[in-house]
């Protein structure tokens, strides 16, 4: 079968190369990994005016084509390495109009490798903002090179990029081959000595090659030799000819951009961002701004939240009970109803708080604001061992510890990457909220002061806060035992300040729900049928004991039918292989106030976190006999332990909120810590700090509230 015709995106950083990419394949996208690395590898399949299909390959984001990460080293192995798999046909060099002569230092390079190319220049509405006019075809003449405006925001430019591909696969005259500037002239001719040993395409990917060669994995032994023998007889000095290319790229981009780009005086394009940033990255303001958002964003998702969670919550009732008054007492009935019906609502009623907290998440990314925080907290992140571009990674595990322990791969610092993704799950995570809502709601008063402070939001925001607070101590006592002196420097390019895309929006928030559904659902709903099985079922003769002792309880009370069913029910649990399995664990549990439906609980949330609520949902309703059209709120709040008192006291319930705030109850980020440190030993130090932490805070705060 042909290999189909593949294209890289290749860009700077915050260039809009994703937003390309997305509008290039829409839905027909895949992420794998690159071999033989971590880093993601997003591909995906566009449809050209001719019906043809394409592959497109989105690379990550670099500034150069000298590598400084793992990210970095993907995009220089894809483009360099003629055996690499992914090496692709031809190049769409995506460059942001209001930071051109940064971006066009990238194209440059990526031309003179001699793969065909064409350049995309996005972000043209916010340079026309900013006072920048470019001369597209005066540009375009001076590159010798297609080059088109689009905004894949809003699709424009699309059909213009799909029919320049076109004319690259099928015209071989549009391909680059002149270079920008004169290898041979900047280093001499033995480059050319080089190409030929190297089987390289151009002098510029041979002295590329040669910049890294004890890097380069894809030369072989003899190769190596020669171009060492030969770069000693030239006296090649990598970083002198690095300096003087990178000067000599950025003279001739200056000199073309001083022809076909007009730039209005400083005055006149004051920007509007700067303005914004002079409040929100104040040292003083920019961090009261920063708790007030943070404040904004944990009271919406309670209060927003409450009347859709209140009728997906009401519709479940009123479905078991329906359910429960048409169908027949059976076995099968028993595990629709108490299995899989009660799994699937765990599920549900918790997805407009998924929603909403997604949807904030999205409009802080779109609109400019969440790199913004990564500013704000660099001196505080620098305190503990860390730097700003921890934040990101620990904001991103507000979301999902896993997707944010990848996004550390941006950290160069080896010591900073490791502690950032020691304390990430520290940070609360989506599938902490479920669980944080149900006990918040069992246990906090719904008070609201001046009418507006919601006492159950508070409540949320501290947990959220006592997580990152408790990541800055253990990244400062991790920073002391680490010993690692390398030296980082936090750089990074603010994005303009926008309005949030609100289509965007809404499919984020979408997406998310559809994946938290599908994938915390499929194993909720899986674990809470075990967990009917375990519950509903028991030693044999344990349970012909039960039975045979209630059939005469039955005969010699007649009037006490309905009650005597509800103890037998509750008796039957106690006696399943489930209630087995937690009076094993009660004792261990006992200290934190925890009862042994809470300890079967805290087993199968270590599958995913959000599995507690559905465990809950579970147990109670096989355990419960009548009242089963009542919500699991409800049934939460009767519950009462052998002496009669409430199972959730205020004691209880704080101890388990900090036990959430602080386990590791999650086997994905194990794997995934596994696989960024390629070593068990992270995940296995990550998974007992944390549960020492989770059971001394839950010991202590139940003691002291009891």
């Amino acid at each position: 079968m042909q290999k189909p015709f593949s294209i890289a995106l290749v860009g700077n950083p915050n260039s809009g190369k994703t937003s390309l990419f997305n509008s290039l394949t829409g839905l027909n996208q895949k992420v794998g990994n690159f071999a033989g690395v971590t880093v993601d590898k997003k591909t995906g399949v566009s449809t050209l005016r001719n019906g043809e299909k394409v592959q497109i390959i989105d690379l990550p984001g670099t500034y150069s084509l000298y590598p400084k990460g793992e990210d970095e080293q993907v995009t220089y192995d894809v483009l360099l390495n003629s055996t690499n798999t992914d090496k692709p046909d031809m190049a769409i060099i995506i460059a942001d109009a209001s930071s051109l002569k940064r971006n066009l230092l990238l194209c440059t390079q990526i031309m003179d490798l001699g793969i065909p190319a064409i350049i995309v220049l996005t972000m043209v509405d916010i340079a026309k903002g900013r006072g920048i006019h470019i001369n597209i075809p005066e540009l375009e003449r001076y590159f010798k090179i297609k080059i088109i405006a689009a905004n894949p925001r809003k699709n424009k430019g699309i059909d213009e990029i799909k029919k320049a591909i076109e004319d690259i696969q099928h015209e071989d005259s549009l391909q680059v081959k002149t270079g920008f500037i004169d290898i041979a002239e900047l280093c001499g001719p033995w480059i050319s000595d080089v190409k030929n040993i190297a089987n390289a395409k151009s002098d510029y990917a041979a002295l590329q090659l040669c910049c890294q060669l004890p890097d380069v994995p894809f030369l072989h032994a003899a190769q190596r030799i020669q171009m060492a023998g030969r770069m000693g007889e030239a006296k090649f000095h990598k970083s002198k000819i690095q300096g003087e290319e990178i000067m000599l790229r950025y003279r001739k981009i200056g000199n073309i951009l001083q022809k076909t780009v007009v730039e209005e005086t400083p005055t006149q394009k004051a920007m509007r961002s700067e303005r914004w940033d002079k409040i929100l990255l104040h040292p003083l303001y920019g961090n009261f701004i920063l708790l007030v958002v943070l404040f904004l964003l944990f009271q919406s998702i309670f209060s927003f939240s409450s009347y859709p969670m209140d009728w997906v919550e009401g519709g479940f009732s009123w479905l078991s009970g329906q359910l429960s008054m048409l169908l027949p007492e059976n076995l099968f009935a028993d595990l629709l109803i108490n299995g899989v019906l009660a799994g699937i609502s765990g599920i549900a009623i918790f997805i407009p708080q998924i929603m909403i907290l997604f949807g904030c998440i999205t409009i802080l990314e779109d609109s400019g604001y969440m790199a913004r925080i990564s500013f704000l907290t660099d001196r505080l992140m620098r305190s503990v061992g860390l730097n700003g571009r921890s934040v990101m990674p620990l904001i991103s595990g507000m979301a999902c510890a896993v997707p944010a322990i990848m996004a550390a791969r941006t950290i160069q610092n080896k010591k900073e990457r490791l502690i950032t993704i020691l304390v990430t799950p520290l940070m609360s995570c989506s599938a902490r909220l479920p669980v944080y809502t149900i006990l918040i709601g069992l246990v906090i008063p719904n008070k609201s002061f001046l009418g507006f402070f919601n006492l159950q939001g508070l409540v949320l925001m501290g947990l959220y806060l006592l997580g990152f607070v408790m990541a800055l101590i253990v990244s400062k006592v991790m920073d002391m035992i680490i010993k690692v002196k390398e030296k980082t420097y936090f750089l990074m390019e603010l994005p303009v300040y926008r309005a949030p895309r609100w289509k965007n929006v809404g499919i984020t928030m979408i997406e998310k729900a559809k994946i938290f559904v599908t994938d915390a659902g499929k194993v909720i709903l899986v674990i809470s049928i075990i967990l009917w099985g375990l519950s509903s079922f028991g030693p044999p003769s344990r349970m012909r004991a039960l039975e045979a002792q209630y059939a005469t309880l039955h005969q010699l009370q007649p009037t006490r039918t309905a009650e005597i069913n509800n103890e037998f029910a509750t008796a039957k649990l106690a006696n399943s292989y489930a209630g087995i399995l937690g009076h094993a664990i009660e004792p261990a549990i006992r200290p934190l106030g925890y009862d042994w439906k809470i300890g079967i609980a805290l087993i199968t949330s270590f599958a995913a976190r959000e599995v507690f609520v559905g465990t809950m949902a579970t147990l109670y309703s096989v355990g419960n006999a009548q009242d089963i059209d009542n919500s699991l709120r409800a049934k939460l709040r009767a519950a009462r332990r052998t002496d009669g008192s409430p199972v959730y006291t205020l004691a209880t319930g704080v101890s388990l909120l900090l036990f959430y705030v602080f386990a590791l109850q999650c086997m994905s980020t194990m794997a995934i810590t596994k696989r960024e440190t390629r070593s068990w030993k992270y995940p296995l130090i990550q998974f007992a700090y944390m549960g020492f932490l989770a059971y001394a805070f839950a010991f202590v705060a139940y003691q002291l509230l009891s």
